[in-house]
C-alpha cells in the first residue's frame, strides 16, 4: 500500500493498452468508448494477477475521483461501477480506498447505479446486472461494516433493492439481490431498527399490495437470515407489546400485521413473541384483545399452520375468548371457526361446544354467523362438520328470529343439494344428511308467512329444482317423495293445496278485474291487491300472462316465461328496490306450476311403471321398491287431487288404464282413485276410456270366500254407484240383490267370538263383519246415487235395514255372531237409514215404525253405538240435511244412565236450535217455517215418547217420570228463549194434538191415550215453567200429518179443569203417599217461573215426609207396577193428579184433562208382555210385564 500510495502521489495513471488518457477534455461518447475497454480489461482481471494489481492501482484511485462518480452521463456512470466493482472483486478483502468517506461516497455511488435494475427492457440492464452479480458475488458491501455510517449505507442499499424489484425481474436478479442483503445481516454485528424497518415494511398489507415482488423479496430474505434477525424482531415486538413504546418505530401500529406475516414466513421468527400475545388476550381493552383475537384466528386458522398443536396454551387461552363479554369479539371468534374447520378438522371437537354455547348466543348476528361458518365447511367437505354442528344449524331452523332462520334453512338446503341430489360426497354423505328434506318441509308448519313462503322456494329450487329436465325432475320428486316421512309428506302435500289455492284467488282477482263494478272498496283493500288490481286492469299484456300463468293447462316452460316476462315488466331500473316487485315475484313463486304439468305427470307414471315393471334403479337410489311403489301412487293421487287438468292426456289415461288391468290390488285401487279426482271431462274428451271403465265387469273380484279383499272392492263400486249413476245403477242392482243381501248379508261363515263385551277396538272386529258393514255402505251409496225409488229399491233397502235392527244385529238369527260383531251391525243400519233420511225421495218413504226403530238406537246397551249414532245424528241435523223430527230422538238421551252423554246430547240440541234459529234470521225462509222453527220439534218429541217401548202402563208413575224428563229435556232449550210469543205457540200446538189421533194408529183408544197422557204432561211443564204461555198464539200451528190426523174439533173439546166437587172425590183424586208423589215431582231446573194460585192451592202431604226418597225412588213391585205405599190409581186422570203434585199443593186451575169424557177413559192397563219386534234394547233394562228386570250384560262404557 505505500508503493500505491506514492505512485498515487507521483499522479501517473496507467492505462490499459489502446486506452487512452480520460478526463473532462474529451467527448462523452469518446470517454464512454474508453471506459468500456477499462471495463473489459478489469473484467478480465483475478485476484491473483499481482503485477496487474500494482499496475492499475492508480486508474483505480483515479475511477474513484469526483469526476467519475459525480458524472452527469448515466452511461458513464454506469461504466465507472462496474470498474469500481470489479476492483474491490481483484484487490479483495483490501480495498485500494482508505478513507471511510471515499468508501462511503463510492458504495452510495454503487446504490444509486442499482436503481437501473427497474428497467429490464434497457439496453444497458446487463451491465446493471452485472454490477449486481459482482458486488452480491463478492460481498463487497461488508467492507462498510467498520464505517460509522454502515447503517446509512445498508439501509439505502436495501430501499433501492426493495424499490426495483418488479415482476420483469427474472430468479437470478431475486436470488442476487437475497445474497447481497443477506450477507450484510448474516455476517454484521447488528440489524439497527431502521435497517429492521426497511424489510418488514414490506409485509405490511399496504405495501405487499403495491408492490408484490418487494414482499417475496422480503419474504425470501427473512426466511434467510431467521436464526441471525429474530433476536432483533423480538426486541422489536417486546418494545411495542410489553413495553409499549409505540415510537421506537413507524411500524408500530402495523404490529399485528407483522406478527402474522412473520409466523406465516417462518413460526421460528416469532418464538419469544407468542407468549406475549397470550398474555393480550386477556387484556381489559376490548380493542386490544379484538386485535389480538383477530390475529390468531388468521394464525390458527391459517391452511399449513401447527399454532394450535404447538402452542396449546395459548389455543386454550384462544377458545376462552368465544365467550369474551365483547359482542365484536365473540362475533370474530365464530368467523374463525369455518376457516379453522375448513383447514384443521382436527380441531372439530375443541370447536364443537363452543359453537354449541354461541348458537344459543343473545346476539342475533352471532348466532346468524355460527351457522354459516358451519354450513361453509360443509359446503366444502361434509366430512369437515360432525352431526353435532349440523344438528345446531337444525335448530337454528327455529330460532325466533327471521334472519337466522333463513340462514340456517338455505345453509341446510345448500348441503342437501350438493351432497343429496348432485350426488357429491358418495352414499355416505347422501345418508348422513337425509334428515334435511323432512326438517326443511316440516318448517310449513310453522304460522310465520315467510316461513312457509321459503319452504316453497326451498323446494322449487333445491329440492326438486324446476331447471331440470321433465324427466329427471319427476324421478327426483319420485324418490324424493318415496324417502319423506309421515309429516314431511302431509306439509308437501298441504303446500300443494295452498299453491292451488292461491292460484285460484289469482284466477278470481283476474275475473274481478274484467268487472270493474265487482271490485271490492279500494278503502278497504290492500295496498298490494289493490296495486295489482290496477296494474291488471291498465296492463292488458301482464293480465293474459297472468290468466296464461293460473290456467289449468300452463305448462312448465310457459309458466318459466310468464314469470320473466312480468317480473321483467313491473321492474324499473331507476327503483333498484322495489317492494311492490318483491311481492309480485313471491306471488308468481307460488303460483307459477314449474314442477307439475302434463308432461310431468306423464313422465311420473312412466317412472312408476318402472318400478312396478321392476326396471327402475329404486335399490341404486336406496328405495326399496315396494317403498317407491307405494310412495309414487301416494304421489299420483295427491297430484291427482291438486292438479287434476294435468293428468288430461290419452298417454297418462292410457298408462293408468294398463294400471287398472294389473293383478295388483293396490296399483288398481290408486289408479280408479286418480280416476274418480281426474275424471270430470273424460266422457268429453276420452270416451274410449271411461268406456273400458264403466264396462269392466263389476263383480270381478268379489269372492265372499275371501273376506278380507272384499272391503276395497266394496268401497270402491259404492263411490263409483254415487258419483256415477248412469253407468253404474243398472249393473249394480243385480249385484246388490244377488251378492250383497243373499251371499253377504245372509250368511254367517265364521263363528263370532264368545264375549262378554259388547265392543272391541277396530282392529279386532271381524273381516267377516267389516265386509257387511261395507255392503250396507254399498246399498245406501248406491241409492244416493240413484235418487229415486221408482224400481222400489229403496223399501226393499229400509227392510233390510229395520230387520238388522230388530234383530239387534244378528239377521240371521243363527246366534253364530259375536256381541261386538252385532253391536257394529247395528250401528251400520242406523247410520245407514240417517244417511237416507237426508235423501227427500227416500224420506218420504221411512215408516213411522221404521223411524221409531230407528231413533231407539240411541238408547243402545253398548255405549259405543250410541256415542257414534249420536255424532252421526247431530252431523245430519247441523247441516240441515236431516228433517226435524230427527231431533226429537235427542230426546230419549234424558233416561242415558251416563252423565256425558246427556251432557252431549244436550250440547247437540243447543247447536242445533241455534242454527235454525240463526237461518232463519238470515234468510226468512217463510216456506221452509215448518221444516226449520225448532217450536216445530215439540210434536214430534210428544209422538216419540207415546211410542216409547218403555211407555207400557199409563198408571205407572215412574213411566210418566220418565216421560217427563224427557219432555223437559228438550223444552228446557226449546223454551230458554220466548221470542214472538213462542211459549204460547208451543202451547196452542199441544192443544192442537189433544184435538187429533196419532196417525200411526188412529183406531186403537190405547195408542190414543197414551198420545194424550204425554200432552198432558207437556202442557204441565209449559204452564209450571212459563209466564206467557196463556197469551194469544202468534200463529196457528200446523201439525205434521204424517204423525197426527186432521183435528176434529166437534167431538174432541178444548183444554177444561175438573171442577172442585169432582177434584175432590175420593174416587179420583186421593191423595199419594210421599214416596210416589216425592219421586214424580222431583224439581225441574229451569229459569222459568212457576205460575201459581194461592186460592187454587190445596194441601196434601208433604214431600219432605220421611217415607220419600226424591232423589233415588224405590218400590216394591206388585202385580199392578205400583208403590205398595199407595193403592193403583182407578182412572188416567187420577195417574196425572199425582203426577202433577207441585210444591205440596195441587194446582186445581191449570192442570189439563182429556178432552172426552171420563165414560171414555180405559180401565187400567195391564201389563203386557212385548213381542219379538216391538222389544227394545235398553239402558241398563228389559220392559217386559210392566216390570223393571236388569239386563244379562251390564252397560258397556
Amino acid at each position: 500500500m505505500a508503493h500505491s500510495k506514492a505512485r498515487v502521489t507521483d499522479g501517473k495513471v496507467t492505462y490499459p493498452p489502446g486506452v487512452k488518457e480520460i478526463s473532462d477534455k474529451i467527448s462523452k461518447e469518446e470517454m464512454v468508448r474508453r471506459l468500456k475497454m477499462v471495463v473489459k480489461t478489469f473484467m478480465d482481471m483475478d485476484q491473483d494477477s499481482e503485477e496487474e494489481k500494482e499496475l492499475y492501482l492508480n486508474l483505480a484511485l483515479h475511477l474513484a475521483s469526483d469526476f467519475f462518480l459525480k458524472h452527469p452521463d448515466k452511461d458513464v456512470r454506469l461504466l465507472v461501477a462496474c470498474c469500481l466493482a470489479d476492483i474491490f472483486r481483484i484487490y479483495a478483502p483490501e480495498a485500494p480506498y482508505t478513507s471511510p468517506d471515499k468508501l462511503k461516497d463510492i458504495f452510495m455511488f454503487i446504490t444509486r447505479q442499482l436503481k437501473g435494475l427497474e428497467d429490464t427492457k434497457s439496453a444497458q440492464f446487463n451491465r446493471y446486472f452485472y454490477l449486481l452479480e459482482n458486488i452480491a458475488w463478492v460481498k463487497s458491501y461488508n467492507i462498510c461494516f467498520e464505517l460509522e455510517d454502515s447503517n446509512e449505507i445498508f439501509t439505502q442499499l436495501y430501499r433501492t433493492l426493495f424499490q426495483v424489484i418488479n415482476n420483469g425481474h427474472n430468479q437470478k436478479v431475486h436470488m442476487h439481490m437475497v445474497d447481497l442483503m443477506s450477507s450484510i445481516i448474516c455476517e454484521g454485528d447488528t440489524v439497527s431498527q431502521e435497517l429492521l424497518d426497511t424489510v418488514l415494511v414490506n409485509l405490511v398489507p399496504a405495501h405487499k399490495n403495491l408492490n408484490k415482488q418487494a414482499y417475496d423479496l422480503a419474504k425470501a430474505l427473512l426466511k434467510r437470515t431467521a436464526q441471525a434477525i429474530e433476536p432483533y424482531i423480538t426486541n422489536f415486538f417486546n418494545q411495542v407489546l410489553m413495553l409499549g413504546k409505540t415510537s421506537v418505530s413507524d411500524l408500530s401500529e402495523h404490529v399485528f400485521d407483522l406478527i402474522l406475516e412473520l409466523y406465516s414466513i417462518d413460526s421460528h421468527l416469532l418464538l419469544s413473541v407468542l407468549p406475549q400475545l397470550e398474555f393480550k388476550l386477556k387484556s381489559n381493552d376490548n380493542d386490544e384483545r379484538l386485535q389480538v383475537v383477530k390475529l390468531l384466528a388468521k394464525m390458527f386458522g391459517a391452511k399449513d399452520s401447527e399454532l394450535a398443536a404447538q402452542n396449546k396454551p395459548l389455543w386454550q387461552c384462544y377458545l376462552g375468548r368465544f365467550n369474551d363479554i365483547h359482542v365484536p369479539i365473540r362475533l370474530e371468534c365464530v368467523k374463525f371457526a369455518s376457516h379453522c374447520l375448513m383447514n384443521h378438522p382436527d380441531l372439530a371437537k375443541d370447536l364443537t361446544e363452543f359453537l354449541r354455547v354461541r348458537s344459543h348466543d343473545p346476539e342475533e348476528a352471532i348466532r346468524h354467523d355460527v351457522i354459516v361458518s358451519i354450513v361453509t365447511a360443509a359446503k366444502k367437505d361434509l366430512s369437515l362438520v360432525n352431526d353435532a354442528l349440523l344438528n345446531f344449524v337444525k335448530e337454528r331452523t327455529l330460532d325466533k328470529r327471521w334472519r337466522v332462520r333463513k340462514e340456517a334453512m338455505m345453509g341446510l338446503a345448500s348441503i342437501y343439494r350438493k351432497y343429496s341430489l348432485q350426488g357429491e360426497g358418495g352414499r355416505e354423505a347422501s345418508k348422513q344428511i337425509s334428515w334435511i328434506k323432512d326438517k326443511l318441509l316440516h318448517i310449513y308448519y310453522q304460522n310465520s308467512i315467510d316461513d312457509r313462503l321459503l319452504v316453497e322456494r326451498v323446494f322449487a329450487q333445491y329440492m326438486v329444482p324446476h331447471n331440470l329436465e321433465t324427466a329427471e325432475r319427476m324421478k327426483c320428486l319420485y324418490y324424493l317423495y318415496a324417502t319423506l316421512d309421515t309429516n314431511a309428506v302431509k306439509a308437501l302435500n298441504e303446500m300443494w293445496k295452498c299453491q292451488n289455492l292461491l292460484r285460484h284467488n289469482v284466477k278470481d282477482l283476474l275475473d274481478l278485474v274484467k268487472k270493474p263494478k265487482n271490485l271490492p272498496d279500494p278503502g278497504k283493500a290492500q295496498d298490494f291487491v289493490k296495486k295489482l288490481a290496477q296494474v291488471l286492469d291498465e296492463d292488458e299484456r301482464v293480465r293474459d300472462q297472468l290468466e296464461t300463468l293460473v290456467s289449468p293447462s300452463c305448462s312448465c316452460k310457459q309458466a318459466e316465461v310468464c314469470v320473466r316476462d312480468i317480473t321483467k315488466k313491473l321492474g324499473s331500473p331507476k327503483q333498484p328496490s322495489n317492494p311492490f316487485l318483491e311481492m309480485v315475484k313471491f306471488l308468481l313463486e307460488r303460483i307459477a306450476p314449474v314442477h307439475i304439468d302434463t308432461e310431468s305427470i306423464s313422465a311420473l307414471i312412466k317412472q312408476v311403471n318402472k318400478s312396478i315393471d321392476g326396471t327402475a334403479d329404486d335399490e341404486e337410489e336406496g328405495v326399496p321398491t315396494e317403498e317407491a311403489i307405494r310412495a309414487g301412487l301416494e304421489l299420483l293421487k295427491v297430484l291427482s287431487f291438486t292438479h287434476p287438468v294435468s293428468f288430461h292426456s290419452a298417454e297418462t289415461f292410457e298408462s293408468l288404464l294398463g294400471c287398472l288391468k294389473m293383478d295388483d290390488e293396490k296399483v288398481a285401487e290408486a289408479a280408479l282413485q286418480i280416476f274418480k279426482n281426474t275424471g270430470s271431462k273424460l266422457e268429453e274428451s276420452f270416451p274410449h276410456i271411461k268406456s273400458y271403465i264403466c264396462m269392466s265387469p263389476l263383480h270381478k273380484g268379489l269372492d265372499p270366500a275371501n273376506l278380507e279383499q272384499l272391503i276395497t272392492p266394496l268401497t270402491t263400486l259404492g263411490h263409483l254407484a254415487q258419483l256415477a249413476p248412469e253407468q253404474f245403477a243398472a249393473p249394480l242392482k243385480s249385484l246388490v240383490a244377488n251378492f250383497i243381501v243373499k251371499d253377504l248379508l245372509m250368511n254367517d261363515r265364521i263363528p263370532g267370538k264368545k264375549t262378554t263385551k259388547l265392543w272391541v277396538p277396530d282392529e279386532e272386529v271381524s273381516p267377516e263383519t267389516l265386509a257387511k258393514i261395507q255392503g250396507i255402505k254399498l246399498m245406501v251409496r248406491w241409492l244416493l246415487g240413484v235418487k229415486n225409488n221408482q224400481s222400489k229399491s229403496g223399501n226393499s233397502t229400509l227392510r233390510m235395514l229395520t230387520a238388522i235392527l230388530h234383530s239387534d244385529g244378528d239377521l240371521t238369527e243363527q246366534g253364530r255372531m259375536g256381541k261386538p260383531d252385532m253391536s257394529r251391525l247395528r250401528l251400520a243400519a242406523a247410520c245407514a237409514l240417517l244417511k237416507l233420511a237426508q235423501e227427500p225421495c227416500y224420506h218420504e218413504i221411512i215408516t213411522l215404525e221404521q223411524y221409531q226403530l230407528c231413533a231407539l238406537v240411541i238408547n243402545d246397551e253398548c255405549y259405543q253405538v250410541r256415542q257414534c249414532f249420536s255424532q252421526k245424528l247431530h252431523r245430519g241435523l247441523c247441516r240441515l240435511r236431516l228433517p226435524l223430527e230427527y231431533m226429537a230422538v235427542f230426546a230419549l238421551c234424558a233416561k242415558d244412565p251416563v252423565k256425558e252423554r246427556r251432557a252431549h246430547a244436550r250440547q247437540c240440541l243447543v247447536k242445533n236450535v241455534n242454527i235454525r234459529r240463526e237461518y232463519l234470521k238470515q234468510h226468512a225462509a217463510i216456506n221452509k217455517l215448518f221444516s226449520l222453527l225448532p217450536e216445530y220439534v215439540v210434536p214430534y218429541t210428544i209422538h216419540l215418547l207415546a211410542h216409547d217401548p218403555d211407555y207400557v202402563k199409563l198408571q205407572d208413575i215412574e213411566q210418566l217420570k220418565e216421560i217427563k224428563e224427557a219432555l223437559w229435556f228438550v223444552l228446557e232449550i226449546i223454551m230458554a228463549k220466548n221470542d214472538n210469543n213462542s211459549h204460547a205457540f208451543i202451547r196452542k200446538m199441544v192443544e192442537n194434538i189433544k184435538q187429533t189421533k196419532d196417525a200411526q194408529a188412529p183406531s186403537d183408544p190405547k195408542t190414543n191415550e197414551k198420545l194424550y197422557t204425554v200432552c198432558d204432561v207437556a202442557m204441565h211443564i209449559i204452564m209450571s215453567k212459563s209466564t206467557t204461555y196463556s197469551l194469544e198464539s202468534p200463529k196457528d200451528p200446523v201439525l205434521p200429518s204424517c204423525f197426527f190426523t186432521k183435528p176434529d174439533k166437534v167431538c174432541f173439546c178444548t183444554w177444561n179443569t175438573y171442577p172442585t166437587p169432582v177434584l175432590s172425590r175420593p174416587s179420583l183424586i186421593k191423595p199419594k203417599s210421599a214416596n210416589v208423589l216425592g219421586a214424580v215431582n222431583k224439581s225441574l231446573s229451569s229459569a222459568g217461573k212457576q205460575l201459581q194460585s194461592k186460592a187454587s192451592r190445596m194441601e196434601t202431604a208433604s214431600n219432605d215426609d220421611p217415607s220419600s226418597n226424591p232423589g233415588s225412588p224405590q218400590r216394591s213391585k206388585t202385580s199392578g207396577g205400583i208403590a205398595s205405599g199407595g193403592s193403583e190409581p182407578s182412572s188416567r186422570a187420577e195417574c196425572l193428579s199425582g203426577l202433577f203434585f207441585v210444591d205440596n199443593t195441587f194446582d186445581v186451575v191449570n192442570i189439563g184433562i182429556v178432552s172426552f169424557s171420563m165414560a171414555h177413559i180405559n180401565p187400567p192397563l195391564k201389563a203386557t208382555c212385548l213381542s219379538s219386534q216391538t222389544k227394545r234394547r235398553t239402558l241398563g233394562k228389559e220392559q217386559t210385564e210392566g216390570q223393571s228386570v236388569p239386563l244379562k250384560h251390564s252397560l258397556d262404557v
